[in-house]
């Protein structure tokens, strides 16, 4: 089982996360790429530490939203869209590679993976940009999404990814943000979440089960706690048998 975190999301003097230390638990490093956080500095930086550490590199691609950290979505033409995504994994890439490492997968954030998951045309332009770039990059998305089918259909590999920290709609959506609960901050609750996630199953916001199969859990590196909430996860893991390791190993 894979562990990932959205990490990089820090710009000029606004500090966010604990990268360093995030990177010594995941085996995946989703890093921002300077639309809704990040700066080239924040990118070398973080793409250096995860090499050291032989830590998967992902370009978590976004809207160009740095005021909104992308959690705003955007009415963005398709071909601009492909472009950004493009334009995001080439200077991901520039970094991770000057590091002695090199992106091998894309995650879209936020906004963006939200719509996505369920807008066709928003999945296919995300998916163009990728090919564009390497068809051979991975792409890290919900499990039965729009992103996954997209991916699929144009040949690239998409590996499926459940969140132990967040509520799930009956559906298998992403319970929004703005509603309470949408977040879960008990240690003990999501560590038990992760280990049923990686055994197949998930408690939804009405009780429902849903048989989720993922290759990667995220934990988000902009939690409170983010580190130890990790940490916890780790254990939890490990003390059930589970191995750790990067999807793109």
């Amino acid at each position: 089982m894979d562990l990932n975190s959205d990490l990089g999301e820090g710009f000029g003097a606004w500090k966010m996360g604990d990268d360093e230390a995030m990177l010594d638990i995941v085996t995946s490093a989703n890093i921002a790429c300077g639309f809704h956080a990040g700066d080239p500095s924040v990118m070398r930086r973080v793409c250096g530490l995860a090499a050291e550490r032989g830590v998967a590199i992902g370009a978590h691609v976004g809207y160009h939203d740095l005021a909104g950290f992308g959690r705003r979505a955007l009415d963005i033409a398709p071909d601009d869209l492909a472009d950004e995504v493009l334009y995001q994994i080439g200077a991901l890439d520039a970094f991770a590679r000057a590091a002695g490492s090199r992106v091998t997968y894309v995650k879209p954030h936020g906004a963006l993976y939200n719509t996505a998951a369920v807008d066709a045309e928003q999945a296919a332009a995300i998916v163009d940009g990728l090919r564009r770039y390497d068809p051979a990059l991975a792409l890290l998305c919900l499990p039965n999404s729009e992103m996954q089918r997209q991916a699929e259909a144009a040949g690239v590999v998409a590996y499926a990814e459940a969140f132990a920290d967040r509520a799930y709609t009956a559906d298998g959506k992403l319970v929004s943000r703005k509603q309470p609960g949408a977040v879960i901050h008990d240690a003990d609750v999501v560590a038990e979440r992760a280990v049923g996630m990686a055994t197949g199953g998930v408690v939804t916001e009405d009780g429902t089960k849903l048989d989720v199969r993922p290759d990667s859990l995220c934990v988000h590196g902009d939690t409170p706690g983010a580190v130890e909430l990790a940490r916890r996860i780790e254990a939890a893991l490990t003390g059930a048998g589970i191995q750790l390791g990067a999807f793109t190993g």
